[in-house]
Order: C-alpha cells, then sequence, then structure tokens
C-alpha cells in the first residue's frame, strides 16, 4: 500500500560520489527539501541525519569508487488505495550503484541525440518519482543508439529525459531558464559556475530548434554523466561533429571542482 509505489507519490535524489566524497551534498539536499515540499510531504530527517545515512551507505564501499546514491522519500503507506490521503509516515528508500566517467578522450568523439516533443507535466522542476514520460524517452534513446532525447515544448528546446542542455554559439553559452519546465539541475549550476571561472558569458534564456541546429556547440549535463558533447542531433551533424573548445574549457574546470572537493 505504498503510494510511491501505487502513484509514484514521491521525490528522489542522485547524489555522486568520488572516493568516498558526496558531491554538491549541500545542493541536493536543498533540492530534495524543496520537492517535499512541493508535495507536502514532510521530510523525515534532518540535514545531519541525511548526512549520516548517505555516508554509512557509502562506507559499504571500496573509498575509491564511483558510487550514484540514489534517496527516494514516498509519502508512505496507507490502509487502502485511494487517491487522496491523510498524515502518512514517509517511507525511506536508499541504494548505491557504481558508476564510471568517461574519459575526456572518449568524449571527444562525440555523441549523438534525437528531439522529441516534451510531453511531461508542467513541473518539471519537482524531482518526482512518476517519471514515465522521462523513462519512455530514455528508452527511445537506447533503441536508437544514442545518448540522450531533446525535448521540445511548444517550439522551445527545455532538456532531455535525464539531463540539462547547453548550446554554444560566438562563444557564449545558453541554457533554458529555470522554470516548470526543467528541472534545476546541480550539475547544471555547476557548469554555470565553471563558465563564469572561465570568464564566459552565460545567458539562461529560452530558444528554439533552429537555435539549437545552428549551435557552434551542444553538451548535455547531469550527476553521473558529468558533461556530455552532442555532435550529431536528428542525423545531422552539430559543428561539423566536432567536440568544441568551449566545453573542452568547461569540462576541465569541472573536473578541478571535483578533484578540489574530493
Amino acid at each position: 500500500m505504498d503510494r510511491g509505489f501505487l502513484f509514484g507519490d514521491g521525490i528522489y535524489e542522485v547524489f555522486p560520489v568520488y572516493n568516498g566524497s558526496i558531491l554538491g551534498l549541500e545542493e541536493h539536499l536543498k533540492r530534495l527539501q524543496e520537492g517535499l515540499d512541493a508535495i507536502n510531504i514532510v521530510n523525515p530527517y534532518d540535514k545531519k541525519k541525511w548526512t549520516s545515512l548517505i555516508n554509512k551507505l557509502v562506507s559499504y564501499h571500496q573509498k575509491n569508487s564511483k558510487q550514484a546514491i540514489y534517496l527516494q522519500v514516498s509519502r508512505g503507506c496507507d490502509d487502502d488505495r485511494k487517491h487522496t490521503h491523510g498524515t502518512l509516515k514517509p517511507t525511506v528508500y536508499m541504494q548505491s550503484s557504481p558508476f564510471k566517467s568517461p574519459t575526456k578522450n572518449g568524449l571527444l568523439k562525440g555523441s549523438a541525440a534525437i528531439t522529441r516533443d516534451d510531453i511531461r507535466w508542467s513541473q518539471c522542476d519537482t524531482k518526482a518519482t512518476s517519471l514515465l514520460a522521462n523513462i519512455m524517452f530514455a528508452q527511445e534513446a537506447k533503441n536508437h543508439s544514442v545518448e540522450e532525447v531533446i525535448l521540445i515544448r511548444d517550439g522551445i528546446v527545455t532538456e532531455c529525459s535525464s539531463s540539462n542542455l547547453f548550446l554554444v554559439k560566438n562563444n557564449c553559452i545558453y541554457t533554458h531558464p529555470k522554470g516548470p519546465f526543467i528541472l534545476p539541475g546541480i550539475t547544471r549550476e555547476m557548469v554555470i559556475d565553471c563558465a563564469k571561472y572561465c570568464d564566459i558569458k552565460v545567458k539562461e534564456v529560452a530558444f528554439n530548434k533552429g537555435s539549437l541546429m545552428g549551435a557552434d556547440e551542444v553538451w548535455i549535463s547531469s550527476s553521473t554523466r558529468e558533461i556530455v558533447p552532442i555532435t550529431c542531433i536528428d542525423d545531422k551533424p552539430i559543428n561539423n561533429g566536432k567536440v568544441g573548445a568551449i566545453w573542452s574549457l568547461i569540462y576541465d574546470r569541472y573536473q578541478t571542482i571535483k578533484s578540489i572537493n574530493i
């Protein structure tokens, strides 16, 4: 009778771990709280307790391993399946999975993506466990042997099935502004910080598919993917199929931030 199982009524987070250290712990816990607040679930633990639980799970694995800590809080179990609910005790589920970061040499080969209409709900900034549309898109990417599905809503490029999106044009980085149509990615914010450090202008503005296809560079970002260059979209090359120099600068700075935090 858990509402997470029956309705997808819950919030989740994914914490990347490098050499036993959690990258962006504060930011992820803040977003977890914002998600719980958005759907009116009382956070079962404070920051200190969450940190203790996550570190305990991390400690079960080799210190030099890379882990993705998945944390889910559902509204809890009820006495029957019904759409409404009373006050319930939240259910907490956590797991650790190993992941591999691609090497820079591997990423320099470039990756492909396809575009599709964004059919998701209008509260994509809430990291809810009800991810059916995202799963369908991710599976379509797998079936087409591409890295991602880039989503377009009413002519505007939003993000991808499980990552944020950036494009570069004339040495300026563009990404969709925060709001209900994209998830405010933690890695997205780190990319923006990297750009500022490298003295590269960033504009958080809406753009259309024409701008996407005419970009000098396109990348995606997420906690476990990090920053991946996209060099082909809908079977058409971006920048003649070459990875751009600005991506390389941002990628290198991101690796430096990782090493500082580890």
